[in-house]
């Protein structure tokens, strides 16, 4: 909003200061004769005067009467000249042959020397003296105090407006971050009041869906759990009274169902990390400690698909204060993603990055992810063409898991192309 002012204020100077130098110039050269005949009235009472004292002495004595006339007149500066010295136009030396006077015009319309015939060679110079230093730093000065006063009505005027949008942007900002019950409560009377009603309305559209949308999931998916562990419960039963032929038949459906009840835990973490910013833990952790016991769990995975698999870290790491269990729960699904496209070899990075903030890299030597969708990865259910299989595809949803459990810390997590020719995905937390 800073800006907005600030922009504006130039604006409004820049505009001032044009104003002031180009719309006088601009009325004077359109009524220029009008001005031309004011002056000359302005300034006949003085030229006459001037010329009667010239009148009066013969013009030998006309440089010595002119020096005299200077001194009394002062600070006006008053000159005789040859006509032939001061660069006459054509209408000018035809108003001077006629015995008229002449008056030449400066800033803002008012003569800066006036010129009176004394015979057909001589003619008498009035000019205005400049101003004096004190009087021209005055005019800057109320120059500069007519900008001040536009600028104390500019902020009068925009001080609602900031005011209102700076409640609309923090009520966006915790929306965002999921407290779905604030609203702006900006008063009707406000000149934003109209936009503010219509964001409190989506405001409220969006928290009423979601919730129905988070209820709905929460209840299907308690729903389906119960007869799916009913449905396990019983084939497992079933085992030992079917028929030996029937039995690998038999086993595949107990691995669809529990494959049916993975994906619903998994829609379950998925709901529940909607607002992971209000329930997340700080908790300060080693890193390495951290990467260590939760390599533990796939050790043996690793060991028996004979994926080569290593670790480096940064010598000298410090703790950090994070939520171990999002963070464990992120790197989990990175590490599984990458045991399943890998071609055996995975990398995992310990590091800070200039900011001091933790980075930390999952990095395999695959096949790696097109560039068009490596954005696309992380939404709900999206799977690669080339991951459609169940075998190696999973669910489509933990990568977009693992995206809202390290935002939901205030970092992020984006992919790009390894070094060992695969994907590589790199989580950024804040250190504190």
């Amino acid at each position: 909003m800073l800006k907005i002012l600030i922009r504006l204020y130039l604006i409004t100077i820049v505009a001032y200061a044009g104003a002031i130098f180009l719309i006088p110039d601009a009325i004077v050269g359109a009524f220029h004769q009008r001005f031309i005949a004011y002056n000359l009235d302005q300034a006949r009472g003085v030229q006459r005067l001037i010329v009667k004292q010239f009148e009066q002495v013969p013009p030998s004595e006309w440089p010595a009467k002119a020096r005299e006339l200077a001194a009394d007149f002062a600070p006006l500066q008053i000159e005789l000249r040859r006509q032939d010295q001061i660069g006459l136009s054509y209408e000018e030396r035809d108003r001077l042959n006629a015995g008229q006077n002449v008056v030449r015009l400066g800033d803002w319309g008012y003569y800066e020397t006036a010129l009176a015939p004394l015979d057909d060679t001589w003619l008498v110079e009035l000019s205005n003296p400049p101003d004096p230093l004190d009087i021209s730093l005055l005019s800057w000065v109320v120059t500069v105090l007519i900008g001040a006063a536009l600028l104390g009505c500019l902020l009068f005027w925009v001080w609602p407006h900031w005011r209102d949008l700076e409640r609309l942007k923090e009520t966006a900002r915790r929306l965002g971050q999921g407290q779905l019950s604030e609203r702006t409560h900006i008063p009707p009377r406000s000149n934003i009041g109209e936009l503010a009603q219509v964001f409190d309305t989506m405001a409220q559209d969006v928290e009423r869906l979601l919730t129905q949308q988070r209820e709905l999931l929460n209840a299907v998916s308690h729903e389906l759990r119960t007869p799916l562990t009913r449905l396990d419960f019983g084939l497992v039963l079933l085992f030992d009274e079917v028929p030996p032929n029937c039995r690998k038949r038999l086993l595949e459906l107990v691995g669809h169902v529990r494959e049916l009840d993975e994906l619903v835990l998994e829609l379950l973490s998925y709901s529940r990390l909607q607002n992971v910013d209000q329930a997340r833990e700080r908790v300060e952790v080693s890193l390495l400690e951290l990467v260590d016991s939760i390599l533990g769990s796939f050790a043996e995975e690793l060991d028996g698909r004979g994926i080569e698999w290593q670790v480096r870290a940064d010598d000298n790491l410090p703790r950090f204060i994070l939520d171990p269990r999002l963070t464990a729960r992120a790197l989990q699904n990175l590490v599984r993603n990458a045991m399943r496209y890998c071609d055996g070899q995975i990398l995992l990075r310990l590091s800070l990055d200039p900011q001091g903030h933790c980075l930390l890299t999952v990095e395999d030597n695959g096949i790696g992810i097109p560039h068009d969708q490596r954005e696309l990865i992380f939404q709900p259910f999206y799977r690669l063409d080339r991951s459609r299989d169940r075998t190696t595809g999973g669910f489509g949803l933990g990568l977009a898991i693992s995206r809202r459990a390290i935002e939901g810390q205030g970092g992020t997590l984006t992919v790009g192309q390894s070094a060992l020719g695969g994907a590589q995905f790199k989580i950024r937390l804040p250190r504190g």
